[in-house]
């Protein structure tokens, strides 16, 4: 059986989802009100944990897709490091831990906008890609001996460009916070 056979010979209809698939949509939906609780905050703080709910319930989507390595992976870099990072970078450059009136630029319905249009394309993209596959989770394409195969082979530059973006965010975290400021 190849790995994305087509509905018909998975026997399978988006009229009948298991339970698993439920589940996989209500976590998506859990996620997705999280990142928006993430973006749409005015405390910096909140923000973080809310992005930490956001990238939790990521893992668990890949834990729905017997992806279990990329979910560690998720939890150990995004939840163990960046939000870390973020946080440290948080307190590094003292911004404020309430409310912050700089958190809105005043843009929002423009922000709406240009983030509903990208969803939509993003979304349309994934649906017309995918619209005749079925992906057979049974037949073990969540290994890691597959992802680690793909990850090396095609996107081992990303992930090394994203180590040297949150280096640079880090050091430069750093400078802004020993920086001397001038007292009036």
């Amino acid at each position: 059986m190849t790995a994305f056979p087509s509905l018909s010979s998975a026997g399978h209809s988006f009229l009948s989802p298991t339970g698993v698939e439920i589940v996989f949509v209500l976590v998506g939906l859990g996620v997705l009100g999280a990142a928006l609780l993430t973006v749409t905050t005015k405390q910096l703080v909140h923000a973080a944990l809310w992005l930490v709910v956001a990238l939790g319930g990521l893992a668990l989507e890949y834990l729905l897709l017997t992806a279990e390595f990329i979910a560690w992976v998720q939890v150990l870099i995004y939840l163990g490091s960046v939000v870390v990072l973020l946080l440290f970078g948080l307190m590094l450059t003292k911004a404020p831990i309430g409310r912050s009136p700089d958190a809105d630029s005043g843009n929002r319905w423009v922000a709406l906008g240009v983030a509903a249009t990208a969803a939509a394309t993003l979304v349309t993209l994934v649906v017309d890609a995918f619209r005749s596959t079925w992906m057979d989770l049974a037949a073990g394409n969540g290994s890691t001996k597959a992802n680690g195969t793909v990850l090396f082979r095609y996107w081992v530059l990303p992930f090394e460009a994203l180590s040297v973006l949150l280096l640079a965010a880090l050091v430069g975290a750093v400078v802004i916070s020993r920086r001397h400021r001038e007292e009036p």
